[in-house]
């Protein structure tokens, strides 16, 4: 399969919150989408709880073309038979994993993928489980799924990895491949990072929950949206790029990391992020301020289609 189309069939299993944004995502993006989950109360509410997703969808891409079609399975080898791709969402949990992986592996066409959306287990923990290692692939998403287009892919069998790359561009991801496996992929260990120092300058008394937050989000947050780190240093060092910013600012830079925190998340610690993210919360909900957040991932998505790519 050198492009995948809308007869690629995609298995998606665990239809929890992360397992039905993908199958709304493949689904939207034409794919034929099978689906199935042990709980038969997840599964027959499955197709219902897609409705949001895929009505999120058509505002980014109305013009995707063609639906694809969705499939609910009781079995799980009537799930994975024939697929292409199969998007794993079990529990983050190596046992129930490698018990999944021993029952669906029998099923599996020599070519196919199986791709796990774990984010806190690494390749080098679920592989074991196989009698093929090297047909599993670690794809990552960012949540929501659907509207964060970040995959972060670690495998190593290279042609798989092309082949389950190629899938996620056609359902308008941006896959990233990592060179190693590694602990929190790429992208949780920047936001472990971040956040770790956000919870210092908590417990230091820098600021509150609520100014962190919003310095973030009004400052570098909105300029990594279109930069990555690197580059927005790059451009930083004005017309010297960054071998200019390292020879002027390196030292600065330096200083800064030298006064880093490490907090510890002691009961005090735990109680003003509780309070802090409470007053910032202002009596919304979590389905109020999941609403928010979407809303705002789907203008900014729509205002991107529009802008250049630096």
């Amino acid at each position: 399969m050198e492009q995948p189309d809308s007869t690629t069939r995609i298995a998606i299993l665990g239809a929890g919150l992360i397992g039905t944004a993908w199958a709304a995502l493949f689904r939207h993006h034409g794919f034929d989408v099978r689906i199935w989950d042990p709980a038969p109360e997840a599964l027959d509410s499955a197709e219902a709880r897609m409705t949001i997703p895929l009505a999120q969808l058509a505002e980014i891409a109305s013009d995707a073309g063609r639906s694809g079609t969705l499939t609910l399975c009781k079995s799980l080898e009537d799930a994975v038979t024939g697929a292409a791709l199969v998007q794993e969402n079990a529990p983050e949990s190596i046992p129930v994993k490698h018990v999944l992986y021993a029952q669906v592996e029998p099923h599996l066409a020599t070519d196919t993928i199986l791709a796990s959306s774990s984010s806190a287990l690494t390749w080098s923990d679920l592989a074991p489980a196989l009698q093929d290692p090297a047909r599993l692939i670690t794809a990552h998403p960012f949540n929501p799924p659907h509207l964060v287009p970040l995959v972060e892919v670690y495998g190593t069998d290279p042609a798989r990895i092309h082949r389950a790359e190629a899938i996620y561009r056609a359902a308008g991801r941006v896959p990233v491949r990592l060179k190693k496996d590694a602990t929190g992929h790429i992208a949780n260990r920047l936001a472990s990072a971040l956040w770790r120092e956000a919870v210092f300058m908590v417990q230091d008394g820098i600021a509150d929950v609520e100014a962190i937050d919003a310095a973030l989000v009004n400052g570098p947050g909105l300029r990594w949206s279109v930069l990555g780190a690197h580059m927005a240093y790059h451009l930083g060092g004005g017309a010297g790029g960054m071998a200019g910013y390292l020879a002027h600012l390196g030292p600065s830079q330096e200083r800064r990391w030298s006064a880093l925190g490490q907090p510890s998340l002691t009961p005090d610690v735990q109680a003003a992020l509780v309070a802090g993210t409470t007053a910032a919360a202002n009596g919304r909900s979590i389905t109020e301020l999941e609403a928010a957040r979407d809303k705002a991932l789907i203008a900014a998505l729509c205002a991107r289609n529009d802008a250049p790519n630096v």
